[in-house]
């Protein structure tokens, strides 16, 4: 029986890894993910959970812990931030080069510098390509469902996934929530039994050793196939999911797309924004819709484009800028495999949001308008823009 709740996006997701009850936590404060660990560290000395909580001395540290402890056999956890997640650097591809199934959550915050402890995207963004799935929520339900399904999917495609949801916006605010009971989420992830880990006595392996050009390659082509396969996994497990829920999720969401002339892809929780301001604009008799992608890593590159063929004009905004003189970075993938699968749509890039700064329905519509004028003249006069409030100083 579904259990209704009231928590914060960080509560939630630390409700979560209560029910899945990891064997290994290992974290170090950082805003806006403090309270994960905070709330977490409570379960393990009320004895909520048996897990072998780690309180180490830095977020490189907090990695290193996780990769240990998965690669002793555990099934672990832990959760981030911004610089913290920078300082895990290093070692995020350690996690994914040697296959090691773990979850990360990451309560996205903006780099420095200037120090900000807002919300955007460029932490996750910034490591988009370490070899970790990356799973992207809208709301605190779609945080704490994402986070007991991202530790199946990790164990099946034996892949980390990293969990991303916005800084302040979910993590701290408080929404209704539909929570499963502890036997079922028990049940759902059901019990970890690695084939390979370095304390099983029947086997001698070695993690993480020498490997020269040819064994190099081959081993990392296996990581490249790993993550191409995880689509289906990830496909698998959102559909046990609904079957014990009712709650569907897909690698990405579409919101009256289907019969749109124009439509916005967009990360997060300013795919609320989005959906509010669609709706007062179909009243007035524009045909517009979003495209909210759950899953970025792997990216869907086949599916996507097919949603988008029919539509007169596209928005791509990014909550970080790839510093390219270019464009953000979901423009520039979304758009590479629009090219592939030869669908021409005129597209526009949006970066939004840096720093936490606020984006409203008014911002919305004017990218609405924008995208009725390209529409209707089939000409674009700048492919990047910033959305910045005029009326702020700044």
């Amino acid at each position: 029986m579904a259990i209704r709740e009231r928590l914060s996006g960080n509560e939630a997701v630390a409700t979560a890894m209560k029910q899945i009850n990891p064997d290994t936590v290992a974290a170090y404060p950082i805003t806006p993910s403090t309270e994960i660990p905070q709330y977490f560290s409570n379960f393990v000395a009320n004895g909520s959970v048996d897990t072998e909580f780690i309180p180490v001395e830095s977020e490189h540290s907090a990695m290193s812990a996780t990769i240990g402890a998965a690669a002793a056999g555990g099934r672990v956890m832990s959760a981030t931030s911004s610089q913290g997640l920078a300082l895990m650097f290093e070692m995020l591809y350690i996690a994914s080069g040697m296959r090691l199934p773990m979850t990360l959550i990451c309560a996205n915050r903006a780099l420095s510098a200037p120090i900000n402890i807002h919300n955007d995207h460029s932490d996750s963004m910034g490591v988009r390509d370490c070899g970790f799935i990356q799973l992207y929520c809208e709301s605190n339900q779609e945080a704490y469902d994402n986070t007991i399904m991202a530790v199946k999917i990790a164990e099946k495609a034996k892949l980390p996934v990293m969990v991303c949801y916005d800084g302040f916006i979910t993590s701290h605010s408080i929404e209704n929530i539909m929570l499963l009971e502890n036997d079922e989420v028990k049940n759902f992830v059901g019990k970890y039994e690695p084939e390979n880990y370095l304390l099983d006595s029947k086997k001698n392996i070695s993690m993480g050793p020498l490997a020269l050009q040819k064994y190099y390659f081959g081993i990392r082509k296996e990581l490249s196939d790993a993550m191409d396969n995880s689509i289906n996994i990830i496909k698998e497990v959102s559909d046990e999911f609904y079957k014990l829920t009712g709650r569907k999720y897909d690698l990405y969401e579409k919101y009256k797309l289907d019969d749109a002339e124009i439509g916005i892809i967009a990360l997060n929780s300013t795919a609320g924004t989005i959906k509010d301001t669609i709706d007062k604009l179909r009243e007035n008799g524009v045909k517009i819709g979003l495209l909210k992608p759950r899953c970025f890593r792997p990216l869907p590159y086949l599916d996507i484009p097919k949603e988008l063929k029919n539509l007169k004009a596209l928005a791509i905004m990014d909550k970080a800028d790839s510093i390219n003189g270019y464009c953000g970075p979901l423009f520039s993938e979304i758009t590479s495999a629009m090219f592939s699968s030869n669908i021409h749509v005129n597209t526009i890039n949006y970066i939004y949001g840096l720093g936490g700064a606020d984006t409203k329905s008014s911002d919305i519509e004017k990218i609405a308008n924008k995208l009725q004028d390209i529409a209707k003249t089939g000409k674009i006069d700048n492919i990047k823009h910033f959305l910045i409030n005029e009326k702020e100083e700044i």
